[in-house]
């Protein structure tokens, strides 16, 4: 029958309560954001409370400043979407001013980097190419791309053989590419393809040996990058698998060799939150040592962001 339950009620006549005073509280009134701050100095950082992702976008901006200060190296990690939302400038001139000192990317930032060098557009429309099988099949991607590696020397990166050939072709975007920026900085730009991942390795031309040996040779160096990173910062931004992978095993071959590579920041930044980011780069490479952050937005938001903050905290 309804209402004839083996509970009975609970009298809450019989609650303890306690004054607010000897509550402890996790946010109060002078950490709410600060118009009167904002108003005095413009500066924007003034109205982000320091509470959750707000606390910690401001962690980060005070860990590149450290970092650059103490002449630690700041790394960029990267996949092809940063690349896509337009923000090569932005990355390019943090590299100038010698705020981010490596950057490592997938294969998809490679070919687009590479069709704004030569062409000036990118980003092709799959959904209607892929009907007809012409999806990745243009010409001078393929050309250029390959060419790039055939001329690359024993020892050297693919990075660094696409920085050098989009320098000596004199391409007509040169000034907008990561690859092209990195050989003339001498900043190094390492590219890590996984076989089949990308629109160039469907191709006649393509050679998995010089394949092969140039993004091995990137991942030497990007080891060698990885093996100073201790008191830098590492920001892993919009790769979910690829370069989560290769920074975990980066950096025990690092450690491995005897490089005690411990107290930095690392960050994963991004649209979605998934796993491999946030384990082989937010939480296991830090346990114990150092600090990882999580920032979930758009890139084509959150990276301006984070470059207006760090040229207002006098970064450069």
């Amino acid at each position: 029958m309804g209402g004839d339950y083996p509970f009975g009620s609970a009298d809450f006549a019989r609650i303890k309560q306690h004054p607010i005073e000897d509550r402890k509280s996790l946010v109060s009134s002078d950490m709410f954001a600060s118009l009167s701050g904002y108003a005095a100095t413009g500066r924007i950082s003034d109205l982000f409370p320091p509470i959750l992702k707000g606390k910690d976008l401001l962690a980060i901006v005070g860990a590149i400043k450290q970092a650059r200060a103490a002449g630690k190296p700041v790394v960029v990690a990267m996949g092809a979407h940063v690349i896509k939302v337009g923000l090569a400038p932005v990355l390019i001139d943090l590299m100038e001013k010698k705020v981010v000192n490596a950057v490592a990317v997938n294969g998809a930032v490679a070919v687009h980097d590479l069709e704004i060098a030569f062409h000036g557009a990118t980003s092709e429309d799959v959904a209607q190419e892929i009907k007809t099988g012409r999806f990745g099949m243009v010409e001078q991607t393929s050309a250029h791309y390959h060419s790039a590696i055939a001329g690359a020397g024993p020892d050297e990166g693919l990075g660094a053989a696409l920085g050098r050939y989009i320098n000596e072709k004199k391409m007509k975007n040169a000034h907008l590419s990561l690859f092209a920026a990195g050989w003339r900085l001498n900043v190094p730009i390492t590219a890590h393809v996984a076989v089949g991942t990308d629109i160039v390795h469907a191709s006649a031309e393509a050679d998995g040996a010089a394949l092969g040996r140039a993004t091995l040779n990137d991942f030497k160096l990007f080891t060698g990058v990885v093996a100073s990173l201790a008191g830098g910062v590492y920001l892993n931004i919009g790769s979910a698998v690829v370069l989560p992978e290769v920074f975990i095993k980066a950096l025990s071959a690092a450690r491995n060799m005897g490089s005690r590579v411990e107290d930095f920041t690392a960050v994963n930044m991004d649209m979605i939150q998934g796993y491999r980011p946030n384990v082989n780069v937010v939480n296991r490479p830090v346990e114990g040592s150092g600090k990882g952050y999580s920032l979930t937005g758009h890139h084509e938001i959150m990276i301006p962001l984070l470059y207006h903050l760090l040229k207002e905290e006098g970064v450069w």
